[in-house]
């Protein structure tokens, strides 16, 4: 089967696309939800400029079927391609509005959870779950363990805010850093902004310290060794922590990013409830992560039954599953 990635230009998905070896391609695309009236227009133009290339790749690479995730860049492919079958990936539990309006063009839609089923007014939706890397299966807590240079006697914290990092969450962290690192060991993905501060704090630290301290701007293949190592994890509630928080029993204490609409806080409802998760505003963080921390770690028992529940809301074939749609209404 041939693949062919549509992206958006100057997107961040460039260089991961071409590490795989898919052909890529790019258009222009803009957002017109949310913006000023200024900049309208602009974004208008990019759009239609954006249909007009989505055609030209269209009678060029003659796809069986298309399929759209992500935000605004899909849409004038989706728009291009009305007349050919497409499926819709949903990732988050509530669709973002670029993801609505796509879903108006959509053959079949496919859903992380089945709490998505109440954001659309169709039948043709299928749950699959969230697909993760298939490397990520490869990692045991004992070569997860090895590869971080951790202690297998000490309880794991891991903290990350994502590709870009969380300020919020790093600078909570680094302000009760020596406090949690007399009861832990911290494995920390601060990003790449904040790395400078990261770095500076670490060299801050006693030797003791330091050795319970593994801070790193930012994790590609090793991430999944962070996630199968760690007993406890803060993060933000992004599309992903639906997917592999879930793959590895992890407990979680979610921090929405609060400039997000409100998907992410939404994402972390749903864990939330479900007993998996513990939710945090983002304006409570200096306040309360390191009690919350304390809390999780001194009650095991509270902590096995978050593992038991995140475990539960696994979907490991979510990926194979979502390719099997797409094979069948390609006709293969």
């Amino acid at each position: 089967m041939k693949t062919l990635w549509v992206g958006g230009e100057g997107g961040l998905e460039a260089g991961l696309i071409e590490r795989t070896g898919i052909p890529f391609k790019t258009i222009p695309a803009a957002g017109v939800h949310g913006i000023g009236l200024k900049q309208l227009p602009r974004n208008l133009v990019q759009v239609i400029r954006g249909i007009l290339a989505s055609i030209r790749i269209l009678n060029a690479f003659k796809p069986d079927v298309l399929f759209f995730t992500g935000g605004y860049v899909a849409y004038p492919m989706a728009v291009a391609g009305w007349l050919k079958q497409s499926l819709l990936y949903v990732p988050d539990i509530e669709p973002g509005m670029a993801l609505k309006a796509i879903a108006r063009f959509a053959d079949r839609i496919t859903v992380t959870a089945e709490a998505s089923r109440v954001y659309f007014d169709k039948n043709n939706i299928v749950v699959t779950g969230y697909p993760t890397r298939p490397d990520l299966t490869k990692w045991t807590r004992e070569n997860a363990w090895s590869v971080l240079g951790l202690n297998r006697n000490l309880p794991t914290l891991l903290v990350f805010g994502g590709s870009k990092g969380a300020h919020s969450i790093n600078t909570a962290l680094l302000e009760h850093l020596p406090a949690l690192l007399a009861r832990v060991q911290v494995v920390h993905i601060s990003g790449e902004l904040d790395w400078p501060l990261v770095a500076a704090r670490r060299n801050n630290l006693t030797a003791t310290q330091a050795e319970r301290y593994h801070a790193y701007p930012y994790l590609h293949e090793e991430m999944g060794a962070a996630l199968a190592a760690a007993d406890l994890v803060v993060s933000r509630a992004g599309a992903s922590s639906l997917g592999e928080f879930p793959l590895f029993g992890l407990p979680a204490i979610l921090v929405p990013y609060p400039y997000a609409w409100r998907y992410q806080k939404v994402n972390a409802d749903y864990l939330a409830q479900r007993g998996a998760a513990v939710m945090l505003e983002d304006n409570r963080l200096n306040d309360e992560l390191y009690t919350t921390i304390c809390t999780l770690f001194d009650n095991p028992g509270k902590l096995d039954a978050m593992r038991k529940s995140m475990r539960d809301l696994a979907r490991p074939q979510a990926a194979q599953s979502i390719a099997a749609q797409l094979a069948e209404m390609a006709g293969a």
